[in-house]
């Protein structure tokens, strides 16, 4: 009878007691993510976004809190360096570089909206568990809605930094950019969601046409709320609800973009047929805008790797398996970004530009 070497293996104390560490670490950072959701929601943070040092009953009299339980949560929130802790004045403060983070929505840096986000992944736990015994996907109408703002702000921040600064530009040689500055181009951006993306062209390249499409009807409201509120009228904006697929269109868009989309979707290769057939020739240009991933699991195995898996497991890949979908995931890598956009007939692919969370491709007939 065979054994498993495993089982008869001497345990390593060390090793163990390092694991144990990293367990123990992951577990606070868990139970504390909660109190990160709550200290974005009560503005706590922005409260103390000007680094002056606080009581506990300073910061709960300046937020209309309890003084008994923000004493814990900044407790919480010095253990595990969010904020600063000055045991001889017994204050606390949040620094510039925290308050970046934390407390500053317009910071390329912030990161409350994925916080935010990740509640959506506890409290669909059990749609997703259900999904692995199953096989079957969980689209993305059916999380709970904290996703969707959660999403929008998490993404925003990246977007503000790179769109008009760094992506667009990168495109054709920097011909993408100048049409839509020059004016009369028209661009569709697909998957849009909220439409932070759509905005930020919109109000950058005020002589183009701009128009949002997502198959998720309640994000093409709040898009088209976003608009009016912009004061961007519908000649230079407008939202439809569509398919990636199907959206309207024929040899029409200067310029396609697809915001961390298309590895979602339950049909890439035929949003690339699409694509092709909506973009005009032979100029036209589809921008797509994918997480950052190396070619390999090995090469994913970091800290960036990690979130998008994890993204991808709860989100992403059961979006893609909800249409039947070949499940790219958001960690699918280049040589399959490639084969999808070479499958819909496009002859031309490369990387434009990346920064450390993203991966900007362009793609031509």
């Amino acid at each position: 009878m065979s054994s498993d070497n495993n089982t008869n293996r001497k345990l390593d104390e060390g090793k163990l007691k390092d694991f144990m560490g990293k367990v123990f670490n992951d577990l606070g950072g868990a139970w504390s993510a909660v109190l990160v959701i709550i200290g974005d929601k009560l503005g706590l943070y922005k409260a103390m976004a000007d680094s002056k040092p606080v009581t506990p009953a300073e910061l709960a009299s300046k937020t209309g809190t309890s003084e008994r339980y923000i004493r814990e949560w900044l407790a919480n929130q010095a253990a595990g360096g969010y904020i600063s802790y000055n045991k001889d004045s017994g204050k606390y403060s949040l620094q510039p570089e925290q308050a970046m983070a934390l407390a500053h929505e317009d910071s390329p840096y912030f990161t409350g909206g994925g916080f935010q986000a990740t509640s959506a992944f506890f409290i669909d736990e059990p749609k997703i568990a259900e999904a692995f015994r199953t096989g079957r996907g969980v689209d993305w109408g059916e999380h709970h809605p904290s996703l969707y703002q959660g999403t929008e702000r998490f993404f925003k921040p990246n977007y503000v930094a790179n769109i008009v600064n760094s992506w667009i530009p990168a495109l054709d040689g920097g011909r993408v950019e100048e049409k839509l500055k020059k004016g009369g181009a028209k661009v569709a951006d697909v998957g849009c969601g909220h439409a932070i993306s759509t905005l930020l062209m919109a109000k950058a390249y005020p002589n183009s046409k701009f128009v949002g499409f997502d198959y998720h009807k309640p994000s093409i409201e709040i898009a088209s709320k976003k608009a009016k509120e912009e004061g961007l009228s519908e000649d230079r904006i407008s939202f439809e609800v569509a398919a990636s697929t199907d959206f309207p269109g024929n040899n029409e868009y200067d310029l396609v973009t697809f915001f961390d989309c298309l590895h979602d979707m339950g049909d890439p290769n035929g949003a690339a047929t699409h694509v092709l057939q909506s973009l005009k020739k032979p100029d036209g240009v589809w921008m797509i805008v994918e997480p950052f991933a190396n070619d390999t699991v090995a090469e994913n195995l970091n800290p960036v790797g990690r979130a998008f898996y994890a993204a991808s497991t709860v989100i992403c890949v059961p979006a893609s398996l909800a249409h039947n979908g070949p499940a790219l995931g958001a960690q699918a890598g280049e040589p399959r970004m490639a084969d999808v956009v070479k499958a819909g007939g496009f002859k031309r692919f490369r990387r434009a530009t990346q920064t450390p969370f993203n991966i900007v491709y362009e793609a031509k007939p």
